[in-house]
């Protein structure tokens, strides 16, 4: 690989990195995950009624996560996608797993009842994307520039709605978007600009952190950061199965059409993840990662479900990461599996983490965020856009962006689709997918592609 297109890199995929520098890099793909991967178990856990059981939700979640990013970063055996694949808890799962829950309480059931269901469930619907994982080569026409870039860039402006309202405050904050709220995330903002900007490699690598601990300390000064303890448990040790096994396949239908869905994530922000890292996307190379990427979030997934956490998938958030600090070695991926699991098994860790206040949150994400889109925009136009590829590409924008601003155009639908296609990066893809297999190709694009086969088979 060139020193031209290394240039923007610190450090390339599979060079090696100081343990310091290291550590930094993880601890910002952390911080810039935590509340993704803790706030659906949150939710799940208090709309069903399992505030006992949230402490060992959150400490297993933190556990599975850091298991499955290990396993994304190492992939031995053809497991893993080999880049840094921040794993986190899924909020594709909420409707479905709320819905099974409520089910599962209203057949008399207890909470121990209704976390073996879901458990139980989710374990097996992890079949799903290990066994898609095997068919990747005979699914390319699918995964194309246009639809994995569209997606992940949808995936992007989901997220920085998410940035938004922690930047205010968070959506239950008496004081949503005040003055002070704004000003905190502005200033965390621009110093994580200003920091990633820097030709001095340390504040590059740890721009994310130092922003993060500035806004902290202002903060603490204006009086919105209250550290409130760590809590009374210091370890928490894992059990396989905790709360027995059930199945019903009523409840993992569903389930499963959103496992099937979140493949398609998944393959957008491996492709983002490959395009940053300075790695192709449209090889048998690229392919196999995409292969061993899919495998390792089905692993991970019964992985969770065996240690009571809800499914997990691959994040976009640590795109937007290595983008900023300019770190894409894989070896990274172990720091934050080693981090993400000590906050599993030590709580005190997570609970520290966990009291950021979410302006700073906000302003920090709202950066990372930006680059995911920008990184799906950058897929999208590697190649010069078509007339069809417009169509498609605006359609996709137009179904997902619009779900994501007016959910209630899904409300007559049956509840698993509004649950299936709810959010803008599963309805923009599920458009592009569709209008990809069934426009026919323009002609020069034809022929086109004809000429380079000949070019091909002449030089061999």
């Amino acid at each position: 690989m060139s020193d031209e297109t290394n240039s923007t890199l610190l450090y390339g995929l599979e060079q090696r990195i100081p343990p310091l520098p290291a550590f930094f890099s993880a601890l910002q793909h952390v911080l810039a995950g935590l509340v993704g991967i803790i706030t659906p178990p949150l939710i799940i856990g208090a709309t069903l009624g399992l505030g006992e059981w949230m402490p060992w939700l959150i400490s297993m979640s933190l556990l599975a996560s850091g298991i499955g990013t290990f396993l994304q970063s190492s992939r031995v055996w053809g497991v893993g996608a080999g880049m840094i694949c921040m794993q986190g808890t899924s909020f594709a799962f909420l409707g479905v797993a709320i819905a099974g829950g409520m089910w599962v309480k209203g057949q008399g059931g207890t909470a121990q009842d209704v976390m073996a269901m879901l458990f139980g469930v989710n374990f097996v619907a992890a079949l799903v994307p290990i066994i898609i994982s095997r068919f990747i080569e005979p699914l390319k026409r699918i995964f194309t520039p246009i639809i994995t870039g569209s997606v992940i860039a949808l995936i992007g402006i989901s997220l920085i709605k998410v940035s938004v309202n922690n930047w205010c405050g968070g959506v239950q904050a008496k004081d949503f978007g005040s003055m002070s709220n704004i000003g905190l995330g502005a200033g965390t903002l621009a110093a994580i600009v200003l920091l990633s900007c820097a030709k001095n490699r340390w504040l590059r690598l740890s721009s994310v952190v130092v922003g993060i601990a500035l806004g902290c300390i202002a903060a603490a000064l204006v009086g919105k950061f209250h550290f409130s303890g760590t809590g009374d448990t210091w370890f928490r040790l894992p059990a396989l199965f905790p709360f027995g096994f059930q199945f019903n396949s009523a409840i993992f239908l569903p389930v499963a059409l959103v496992s099937l869905v979140c493949i398609l994530e998944a393959v957008g922000d491996l492709t983002a993840n490959c395009l940053i890292s300075h790695q192709p996307i449209d090889n048998s190379a690229f392919r196999s990662r995409l292969k061993g990427g899919i495998l390792a979030d089905g692993i991970c997934c019964m992985i969770a479900a065996m240690l009571g956490a809800f499914p997990n998938t691959t994040f976009a958030q640590n795109n937007g990461v290595i983008q900023m600090t300019g770190v894409a070695s894989r070896f990274v991926g172990r720091y934050i599996g080693v981090i993400l699991i000590l906050l599993g098994v030590f709580p005190p860790f997570g609970e520290i983490l966990r009291q950021i206040p979410l302006p700073v949150l906000g302003g920090a994400t709202m950066v990372m965020f930006g680059c995911v889109v920008a990184a799906g925009i950058r897929i999208i136009t590697q190649n010069p856009l078509t007339r069809r590829d417009m169509l498609i590409v605006g359609l996709a924008f137009g179904f997902g962006m619009g779900v994501e601003a007016v959910p209630a155009f899904l409300a007559h639908f049956p509840p698993i689709i509004a649950n299936l296609f709810g959010s803008a990066a599963t309805c923009g893809g599920f458009v592009a997918i569709v209008l990809n297999l069934i426009i026919p190709q323009e002609k020069t694009v034809i022929a086109n592609d004809a000429r380079s086969n000949d070019d091909r088979a002449e030089s061999l």
